[in-house]
C-alpha cells in the first residue's frame, strides 16, 4: 500500500464518526424544530376536548361516595368540585375528601346532576361546579353582543336595582362562560349587574379567521365589545374579572381599549401575568428540552412562522408581560393566586403585587390549585371580594380619579 493510500484510509476512518456526529446533530436539530412547531401550535390551538384523567374505581351503592384515583390536580385537595364522567356525558357534584391512602381518595357525592355514575369508569374534575346560570338562583337572561365576526352570546345578571356598576366576567383558556359563574353571587350582593361573556374560539362565540388563540392579544376586542354593550345599557363604570388566560385578556383590555377610562377596577383569579414564565413552566412540567421551548417561543413571536403555526399574526409575548408593563395599570386590582398552581405559576402575580402595592391587593393561597380557589375555600375567596368591593365603594374609585 502506498503512503498516500494509507493516509487516505486513516483520514476516512477519522471522518466516519464526524459524519455520523454531523448526521446526528442534523437529525436532533430537525427533531427539535418539529417539536418546537408542535408545541407552538398547541399553545394557540383552541381546546376542544379535555383529557379524562380520573379513574372511577368504585361508587357506593347509594351513590353517597365515590372512590377516585388518577392525575387530576385537585384529586387529593379538599373542597367542592364538579366531576365530569363517561366522556362528559354525566356530571356530579363532589365534596371533601373522606379518606386518602396516597393513591386513591374517597369523596362525598353531593349530587348527580345527570348521567349514570354507577357505571362510570373515567372522568375529570373541574372547578366550574355550576354548569348553568339558573343554578345560582338569580335573575338572568341571555343576550348577544356584537363582535367582529358576528355575535357572541352572554349571560346578563341584573343587579338588585338598576345599577350603574357592571362587572364583565372573562373565562380562561379552553373554558367557557360556566367557569365564571362562581363569582356572580359576590358581585350581585354588592348590587352589580354582571355580564358573563364568550369570546372568539371558545365554541360559543364565532371563531376567528385563523381559529387560533391570541393569548389575550386578540381576544380583548371581544371584551371591549362587551364594555360597549354595557355602556349602551346603563353602565357607567366596569369591573373586569378575568380567570387564567382571561386575566391576560382583561389586562390587555385595560390598557388597549378605547373605553378603558370606564374600567373601574380589575379582579384576577389565577391569572396569566407573564406568558414567558407560564409557557416555560409548562414546558418544564412536560420535560421539554430547552431548545424546544426557546424555539416554540420564537415561533409564536415570528412573522415568518405564521403559516406553520397557523396564526394570522405573531402573538407579541413581550406586550403581554405585565411585570414589564405594571406602570401602565391605573385602577385597583384584586389578585388571587395559589402557590401550588400547576398550570400558571404564581411568581409573576407576586411580582406584580410587589411592583404596584399602591393598587394591587394580593390574596395568596397555598394549596388551592389552578382556578379552584373558590372550590377550596369559598368563604375566604368571597370575603376577599366583599372587602375589596366595599373598599371601592367607600372611596368611589373611578379610572383616572
Amino acid at each position: 500500500m502506498t503512503r498516500g493510500a494509507a493516509v487516505g484510509r486513516r483520514l476516512g476512518a477519522a471522518l466516519v464518526p464526524l459524519a455520523a456526529g454531523a448526521a446526528l446533530a442534523i437529525t436532533t436539530a430537525a427533531a427539535y424544530a418539529i417539536a418546537a412547531t408542535m408545541t407552538a401550535r398547541t399553545v394557540v390551538t383552541p381546546v376542544r376536548r379535555w383529557k379524562q384523567d380520573v379513574v372511577i374505581r368504585s361508587i357506593a351503592p347509594d351513590l353517597s361516595t365515590v372512590t377516585l384515583s388518577g392525575a387530576a390536580d385537585s384529586l387529593h385537595v379538599n373542597g367542592r368540585y364538579g366531576l365530569w364522567f363517561s366522556g362528559d356525558r354525566g356530571y356530579a357534584l363532589v365534596g371533601d375528601v373522606l379518606s386518602d391512602d396516597g393513591d386513591s381518595v374517597v369523596r362525598a357525592v353531593d349530587e348527580v346532576r345527570w348521567g349514570d355514575l354507577a357505571v362510570a369508569r373515567q372522568g375529570r374534575i373541574t372547578g366550574w361546579y355550576f354548569t348553568s346560570p339558573e343554578e345560582l338562583g338569580l335573575p338572568v337572561h341571555s343576550v348577544d353582543i356584537a363582535v367582529d365576526d358576528g355575535s357572541a352570546p352572554a349571560w346578563l345578571f341584573p343587579g338588585a336595582e338598576r345599577s350603574a356598576h357592571w362587572a364583565i366576567h372573562v373565562h380562561g383558556r379552553g373554558a367557557r362562560r360556566q367557569e365564571t359563574l362562581r363569582a356572580i353571587p359576590a358581585f350581585h350582593r354588592h348590587g352589580y349587574t354582571s355580564l358573563a361573556i364568550s369570546y372568539r374560539n371558545d365554541t360559543d362565540a364565532p371563531d376567528s379567521d385563523d381559529r387560533r388563540y391570541g393569548l389575550g392579544a386578540t381576544e380583548w376586542h371581544d371584551v371591549d365589545a362587551a364594555i360597549a354593550y354595557a355602556l349602551a345599557h346603563g353602565a357607567e363604570d366596569i369591573v373586569l374579572v378575568g380567570w387564567s388566560m382571561g386575566g391576560a385578556i382583561v389586562l390587555q383590555t385595560a390598557v388597549r381599549s378605547p373605553r378603558a377610562d370606564r374600567v373601574r377596577a380589575i379582579m384576577l383569579d389565577s391569572p396569566v401575568i407573564n406568558w414567558f414564565e407560564t409557557l416555560e413552566f409548562q414546558a418544564d412540567e412536560m420535560r421539554l428540552p430547552q431548545p424546544v421551548t426557546r424555539g416554540a417561543l420564537a415561533l409564536l413571536d415570528s412573522t415568518w412562522a405564521n403559516t406553520i403555526v397557523g396564526q394570522r399574526a405573531p402573538v407579541g409575548l413581550a406586550s403581554l408581560d405585565f411585570t414589564m408593563r405594571a406602570n401602565e395599570l391605573t385602577v385597583p386590582v384584586l389578585l388571587m393566586h395559589s402557590d401550588d398552581d400547576g398550570y400558571v405559576p404564581s411568581g409573576s402575580s407576586r411580582r406584580l403585587a410587589e411592583l404596584r402595592p399602591d393598587i394591587v391587593t394580593f390574596v395568596p393561597f397555598v394549596s388551592a390549585k389552578h382556578t379552584k380557589l373558590w372550590n377550596y375555600d369559598a368563604e375566604r375567596w368571597n370575603a376577599a371580594i366583599d372587602g375589596w368591593l366595599d373598599g371601592l365603594d367607600s372611596v368611589g374609585v373611578r379610572s383616572g380619579a
